[in-house]
């Protein structure tokens, strides 16, 4: 039981990762700091938008338009956070 919770951790950790690099490479695109006519860049941006925009999607119709600032991957964040808790305190005291 300990081992599927390290792996379901694990798994919870690296979306955030993939997550707030999303959110920077979304930035970087804005500001035209990276073309998005560049293979790679859309590449890396096209495969950032599938991971993330299904957890992010459900939050952005909740939310009210707050003028260009999207907060759902902060949002996502502490929900996953919340989430990785929970599980902590649920299989952490059972585990000898």
């Amino acid at each position: 039981m300990y081992a599927l919770f390290l792996v379901i951790d694990l798994a919870l950790q690296l979306y955030i990762w993939i997550l707030i690099a999303a959110a920077v490479l979304s930035w970087l695109i804005a500001f035209n700091v990276l073309n998005i006519r560049s293979p790679a860049v859309r590449m890396v941006s096209e495969m950032l938008f599938r991971i993330t925009e299904p957890a992010l999607r459900p939050i952005r119709r909740i939310l009210p338009d707050l003028g260009g600032i999207d907060i759902s991957p902060i949002i996502v964040i502490f929900i996953i956070i919340f989430l990785r808790y929970c599980i902590a305190l649920y299989i952490l005291p059972n585990v000898p």
